[in-house]
C-alpha cells in the first residue's frame, strides 16, 4: 500500500517539503519497525526516512510497504524466509501502520508510531501461519508463481488499495483506525482539466517562430542597408510595407505561443449537484441558476422563424427546469416576433417532453428534421417511431402557422381598423342629426392583439407613441416560473404518451425596452442591459448565457459543460466561458472563411493558455457579478517590460471600505479598477446583486476552494411572480432609468462601439478576471453566417470599423491596468491595429504592376541573398502553417482559404473602416449599419443560391482595380521583354511572381463576381473597362513610346 509520513508536525514539514531542492526520488518498496526505521525490501539500499520523512514533494517521495499476503512475507525478506512470524515483534500490520496520503493525512491505528494491537497481531500471525502452510499447494503448476485467485477463493480474503490485505474483522485495527469503508468513499474530483499541447509539436513551433522572426529582422535590415538606386521610391514603398508586415505579424503570433485545450467531467459535476447527500437528502440540484438572452430586432431581416427554432432548443436543454430562464429581445417591438415566440412556446410544451424522452439531439426542430442520418439510430424504444411521425406533422403545422401570422396580423387589423371606422362614421351622423357626412371620417390605422387590444409596440402604420424608436416598454412572461418538484405526465389519446417524463418547461419572457425620441438607446448594447436588469428581478440567475436569434444549442450539454468551469476550484475567478461559434449553410469550399476556423480553433485557443479569449458577441455564459463592473476575488499585478513580474493585487473592495472611513487617497491609478456604484433607484436590483454573487461562488467541498458556498445553499425553490415584481421589471427596461448611472460605462454591456462585446470583454479582463474556452466534442452551439459577398465584407467592415474606434478611444490597450498579461496586451494590441495594415497590404498589391509597367524592381537584382532570405521566410511559414494545423486541428485548406480572405478583406472592407474610423474620430461622423440579413435567395431549391447573388457595393472597387492593374501590367510586361532588344528577364520573373501572388489570393473574389455560371453583372465590365483604359494612358503617359 502508498504511503506517506503522517508526522504531527505537520507545519515543518510543509516547510521542507517547500526547501529541499533535491530530485525526485524513485518509488521504494520497504518494511516499517517499530523504531520508526524503514527497511528496503527492493534493490536500493536501505533508506533511512525516520523523523519527518523529509522531502520534497509529498506525492512523489513515498514508500510502498508491502503487506502480509502468503507471495509476499516480510519475514521472508529479511531473514531469507526462516524465520516465522512471532520472531518478527516489529512485522508491518496488514496496511503497514500508516495510510496513503493523497491531498489529505489519515492515521492508521491507536499507536502514534502506526503500531497495532497484541489482538491484531496474534490475528494476524494466525493467518500467517495457515497462509504459509498452503502456500506450496497455491503454487501454480507450471510457471511456480503463487496463485492470487484461488488463495482469494479458498481463504476469502479481499484486497484493497494497491495490493494491500484487509481483514474481514474492522476491530483488528481498533475503533480510531481506518476500515475499507473509508476507501471506497468518492474523492474528490476536479470539474475540469487542463491539457498541454504535447511538447513535440509545441517546441518545434516556438523554435521556428523564433527562427523566423530572427530571419524577418535579417532581412529588413539587409533591404535597408541594399537600395535600389534605379527606383528609390520603388524600394522605399517596399520596405515600408514589409517592416509593418513583420510588426503585424509579430503581434498576431505571439500570442499563439501557449495554446491549450480543456476537458470536462460531467460525471462528477452531476454527483456533486444532483445526488443525495446528507446536505441534499432527496438528491434536488444544487446548481446554480443561468439565464439565457435572445436578442432580435427586425423580422423582415431575422426570420421569426429561425428564432422560434432557436428558442425552442434553448427550452429543451439538459439543465434543471427550475434553474433556467430564457428571455427574448425584441428591440423592434414588433407584434409579428411577439405572437411567433408565444407559438413557440405552445409548441415547446409537447417539443420538450419528447426530446427528453428519447434524448433527441439537436433540439432545435428544423435541424432535427433536416438530419441526413437514420433517425433511429441508437433509439431503443418502441414507440419512437410513432412519436416522431406525430410530432413532425405538428412542427410542419406549426411551420404553417407561423408563416401565415402576417397575413393573419394584417387581416386581423384590418377587420378591427374596419369596425372602429364604421363605429366612429355611426357616431358623427349621430352628432350630425343623421344628415350624411360632408367631410371623411380620419380613423387611426392600428395595430391589433388577438385578444382586441392595441399593440403597445411597433405599429404596420406609425404613428406616436407607436414607431420603431418610440413605444412604450413590454414584459410579458409567456412561460410562468415551473414547479420545483418534476411534474410528470400521463397517457393521453391527443398527444404522445409522456409516463414518467418531466413536461415541465423553463420559464420565458419576452422584453422589448422603452425607446423614446431623444434618448440615446445603444443598439444592441443597450438592449442586453435592459435584459440584464429585468432578469435581476424575475429570476436572477448567477449567470448569464447570450446568444444570437440564429445560432441554436446543438449540444444539449453545453449549458452543464460551461459549468463545469465555473464551478470547479477557481471558478469565482472566471468572469466568462466563451464557446466556439460554428456555423450551417455554409458551401462545401467555404469560398469566404466564413467558418472562420483559424481563428476560432486557433488564436483563440491559444488566448485561453493566456488570461483567456476574447468575447466574440454570441455563445458566452458570463458570470452576472462579473458584468456588474465588480473585481474577482482574488487578481495578480503584473509589472516589468513583458510582464515577468507577478504579485497579487490589492484588494480593492478593502480599500473601499477603508476610504468610506475618512481616506480621502484615490483607490487605484486606472479608472476601470474602481468599483461600480451607480446602478439605478431600483432597491430590488441593487439587493439582486449581493444574492448573484453568492449563488454563483463553486461549492466548498474541498479545502483548496477558495471563495465558496456551503452545500445545499441552492435548494430553496423560487417564489412564484407576482404583480409587483413584474412592474418592477417593467420600470428597469424604461429609457429614463440609466439616467446618472453607470450602465454602460462600467457596467453591463460597454457602449461607444459598434464591436460592444470585444470591449466588454476587454474591461473584465483588465479588473483581473480571467475567461476560457470551452471547445465541446460536440458542438455546444450552430448559426448561420452570410455566404454571400457582399453581406461578407459588409459583417467584415463592422468587425474591422469597431477595432479602429477602440484603438482610438479609452480602450486602447496601451492604456490598460497592470492586471493584464503582458502577452494578452499584445492580442488586445493586435485586435485595434490590425484594420490599419490594410494600408499597406493595398500599397503592396499595386507594387507588382508598378514593377512590371516601370520595367523596375524592388530591388537591384534578384541576387542569392535576397532569394536566401525570401525562401528561408517562405519555407518557415508554411512550416509554421503545418504545426499549427496539427495543434489546432484546422485544415491546410481552410488556412489557405483564411490567407486568401484575408488579402481580399484587407483591401476592401479594412480600408474602409480604417477611413470611417478616421472620419468618426477628427470630423465626428457617426457610423450606422444594417443588420446582416439572415434570409436565404429566392432560389428553394439550391441552398447555396446566395453565394452567386451579385450586390453591387463600393467595397468592390479597390479589390476589382488591384485585380485589373496587375493584369495589364502582367501583359504590359511580358510584351516588352519579349520585344525588348535587352530584355530584361529577372525583373519580369521578379514583378510576374508577385502579381501571380496578388491575383491567386483575389481568385475567391473574382469567382464572386462572375456570380452563377459566370454571368458576370454589367457594371462589373464597365469598372473593369475603364480601370484598364486609364492604366494603359497612364503608362503611355509615364513612358510614351519612341518617335
Amino acid at each position: 500500500m502508498a504511503t506517506s509520513s503522517t508526522s504531527p508536525k505537520k507545519s515543518s514539514l510543509a516547510s521542507s517539503t517547500s526547501s529541499v531542492g533535491r530530485p525526485p526520488q524513485a518509488v521504494k518498496f520497504g518494511r516499517r519497525t517499530s523504531s520508526g526505521r524503514v527497511l528496503s525490501l527492493s534493490r536500493d539500499d536501505d533508506m533511512d526516512l525516520s523523523g519527518d520523512f523529509s522531502g520534497n514533494n509529498d506525492y512523489i517521495n513515498y514508500t510502498v510497504l508491502m503487506p502480509p499476503t502468503p507471495d509476499n512475507q516480510p519475514m521472508e525478506a529479511s531473514s531469507g524466509g526462516s524465520a516465522s512470524a512471532d520472531s518478527k515483534p516489529d512485522a508491518p500490520g496488514p496496511y503497514g501502520g500508516v495510510s496513503a496520503r493523497v491531498g489529505m493525512t489519515r492515521r492508521v491505528g491507536n499507536d502514534q508510531e502506526g503500531g497495532i494491537s497484541g489482538a491484531a497481531m496474534e490475528g494476524m500471525d494466525r493467518r500467517m501461519s495457515v497462509m504459509q502452510s498452503n502456500k506450496s499447494i497455491l503454487l501454480r503448476s507450471q510457471t511456480g508463481d503463487f496463485d492470487h485467485n484461488r488463495w482469494l477463493f479458498e481463504t476469502k480474503g479481499t484486497y484493497g488499495i494497491g495490493n494491500a490485505f484487509w481483514s474481514k474483522d474492522d476491530d483488528d485495527y481498533g475503533h480510531d483506525g481506518v476500515s475499507m469503508s473509508d476507501f471506497l468513499d468518492k474523492p474528490w474530483k476536479p470539474l475540469t482539466r487542463k491539457l498541454q499541447v504535447p511538447a513535440g509539436i509545441l517546441s518545434p513551433y516556438r523554435l521556428l517562430v523564433l527562427i523566423r522572426l530572427i530571419g524577418l529582422l535579417l532581412f529588413i535590415v539587409w533591404r535597408i542597408r541594399n537600395p535600389n538606386r534605379d527606383a528609390m521610391w520603388l524600394w522605399g514603398l517596399s520596405t515600408v510595407c514589409e517592416t509593418w508586415f513583420a510588426f503585424s505579424w509579430l503581434l498576431d503570433q505571439l500570442p499563439k505561443l501557449n495554446p491549450i485545450n480543456r476537458s470536462t467531467d460531467l460525471a462528477a459535476l452531476h454527483d456533486k449537484f444532483e445526488q443525495p447527500s446528507p446536505s441534499n437528502p432527496h438528491g434536488r440540484s444544487d446548481l446554480p441558476g443561468v439565464d439565457v438572452f435572445v436578442s432580435t430586432a427586425d423580422p423582415e431581416k431575422e426570420p421569426p422563424l429561425v428564432t422560434a427554432n432557436t428558442i425552442l432548443s434553448i427550452l429543451a436543454v439538459d439543465y434543471p427546469v427550475e434553474k433556467l430562464s430564457c428571455y427574448i429581445s425584441d428591440d423592434g417591438a414588433a407584434i409579428l416576433t411577439f405572437e411567433a415566440m408565444a407559438e413557440a412556446v405552445n409548441f415547446a410544451e409537447v417539443w420538450v417532453p419528447f426530446c427528453r424522452k428519447h434524448n433527441i439531439e439537436p433540439r432545435n426542430p428544423d435541424s432535427y428534421f433536416s438530419l441526413k442520418s437514420d433517425p433511429t439510430k441508437n433509439k431503443k424504444r418502441p414507440d419512437f417511431v410513432k412519436d416522431r411521425r406525430w410530432i413532425k406533422r405538428e412542427y410542419d403545422e406549426f411551420k404553417v402557422r407561423i408563416n401565415g401570422l402576417p397575413e393573419a396580423i394584417r387581416r386581423r387589423c384590418e377587420t378591427h381598423n374596419n369596425n372602429e371606422e364604421m363605429k366612429e362614421k355611426k357616431l358623427a351622423r349621430e352628432k350630425n342629426g343623421g344628415a350624411p357626412l360632408t367631410e371623411p371620417v380620419n380613423v387611426v390605422k392600428a395595430t391589433w392583439m388577438a385578444d382586441g387590444t392595441h399593440w403597445p409596440g411597433t405599429w404596420y402604420s406609425p404613428i406616436a407613441d407607436h414607431f420603431k424608436s418610440d413605444h412604450a416598454g413590454i414584459l410579458q412572461v409567456m412561460s410562468k416560473v415551473p414547479s420545483p418538484d418534476p411534474v410528470m405526465g400521463h397517457p393521453d389519446d391527443k398527444v404522445l404518451d409522456f409516463t414518467g417524463v418531466d413536461i415541465r418547461i423553463p420559464m420565458f419572457a419576452y422584453v422589448s425596452r422603452e425607446k423614446r425620441p431623444g434618448y440615446d438607446h445603444n443598439k444592441k448594447a443597450g438592449a442586453m442591459n435592459a435584459m440584464v436588469r429585468a432578469s435581476a428581478i424575475l429570476s436572477n440567475g448567477p449567470f448569464i448565457l447570450n446568444l444570437d436569434c440564429d445560432h441554436y444549442v446543438y449540444n444539449s450539454m453545453a449549458v452543464r459543460e460551461g459549468m463545469c468551469f465555473m464551478m470547479d476550484r477557481g471558478g469565482d475567478r472566471i468572469c466568462y466561458i466563451q464557446f466556439p461559434q460554428r456555423f450551417e449553410g455554409i458551401d462545401p469550399s467555404d469560398r469566404y472563411a466564413n467558418h472562420n476556423t483559424v481563428f476560432f480553433d486557433g488564436n483563440m485557443r491559444a488566448l485561453d493558455g493566456l488570461q483567456g479569449p476574447v468575447y466574440v458577441g454570441t455563445g458566452c455564459m458570463f458570470r452576472r457579478y462579473a458584468l456588474y463592473g465588480f473585481h474577482p476575488p482574488r487578481a495578480n499585478e503584473y509589472s516589468g517590460i513583458f510582464g515577468q513580474i507577478k504579485t497579487s493585487a490589492p484588494n480593492i473592495q478593502a480599500q473601499q471600505a477603508e476610504k468610506e472611513d475618512g481616506e480621502l487617497e484615490p483607490l487605484s491609478g486606472h479608472p476601470d479598477l474602481d468599483l461600480p456604484k451607480k446602478f439605478g433607484n431600483s432597491s430590488l436590483f441593487t439587493e439582486s446583486i449581493a444574492v448573484a454573487e453568492f449563488q454563483g461562488r463553486p461549492l466548498a467541498d474541498h479545502l483548496s476552494v477558495k471563495n465558496g458556498r456551503p452545500p445545499g445553499a441552492l435548494l430553496v425553490p423560487r417564489p412564484p411572480l407576482d404583480a409587483p415584481t413584474v412592474a418592477e421589471a417593467v420600470a428597469v427596461i424604461s429609457c429614463w432609468y440609466e439616467d446618472n448611472t453607470e450602465w454602460g460605462d462600467r457596467i453591463g454591456w460597454i457602449y461607444g462601439s459598434v464591436t460592444e462585446d470585444v470591449v466588454t470583454g476587454y474591461r473584465m479582463h483588465n479588473r483581473g478576471w480571467r475567461s476560457v474556452y470551452c471547445i465541446t466534442k460536440r458542438d455546444a452551439f450552430r448559426g448561420t453566417a452570410p455566404i454571400n459577398l457582399t453581406d461578407r465584407l459588409h459583417q467584415v467592415l463592422r468587425w474591422a470599423t469597431g477595432s479602429v474606434e477602440i484603438f482610438f478611444s479609452r480602450n486602447n490597450v496601451l492604456l490598460a491596468s497592470r492586471r493584464l498579461k503582458f502577452l494578452q496586451r499584445v492580442a488586445y494590441l493586435n485586435v485595434g491595429i490590425y484594420p490599419f495594415t490594410s494600408i499597406f497590404l493595398v500599397v503592396y498589391c499595386f507594387l507588382p504592376a508598378l514593377s512590371l509597367l516601370t520595367g523596375q524592381f524592388i530591388v537591384q537584382s534578384l541576387n542569392t541573398a535576397f532569394l536566401s532570405y525570401l525562401l528561408t521566410i517562405t519555407i518557415t511559414l508554411a512550416l509554421l502553417a503545418l504545426l499549427e494545423v496539427k495543434w489546432s486541428g484546422i485544415g491546410l485548406e481552410e488556412w489557405w482559404r483564411n490567407e486568401q480572405f484575408w488579402v481580399i478583406g484587407g483591401s476592401s472592407a479594412h480600408l474602409a473602416a480604417v477611413l470611417q474610423g478616421l472620419l468618426k474620430v477628427l470630423a465626428g461622423i457617426e457610423i450606422h449599419f444594417t443588420l446582416t440579413s439572415k434570409s436565404a435567395a429566392e432560389d428553394e431549391e439550391d441552398i447555396f443560391a446566395d453565394l452567386y447573388v451579385i450586390k453591387w457595393t463600393s467595397l468592390f472597387i479597390m479589390p476589382l482595380t488591384i485585380m485589373v492593374v496587375n493584369i495589364v501590367a502582367l501583359v504590359i510586361g511580358i510584351s516588352r521583354t519579349v520585344y525588348s532588344v535587352l530584355p530584361q528577364w529577372n525583373k519580369l520573373v521578379g514583378g510576374s511572381f508577385f502579381s501571380f501572388w496578388v491575383l491567386s489570393h483575389m481568385y475567391p473574389f473574382a469567382k464572386g463576381l462572375m456570380g452563377r455560371r459566370g454571368r458576370m453583372p454589367t457594371i462589373v465590365y464597365v469598372w473593369t473597362g475603364l480601370i484598364s483604359i486609364t492604366v494603359s494612358l497612364l503608362w503611355i503617359s509615364v513612358s510614351p513610346p519612341d518617335g
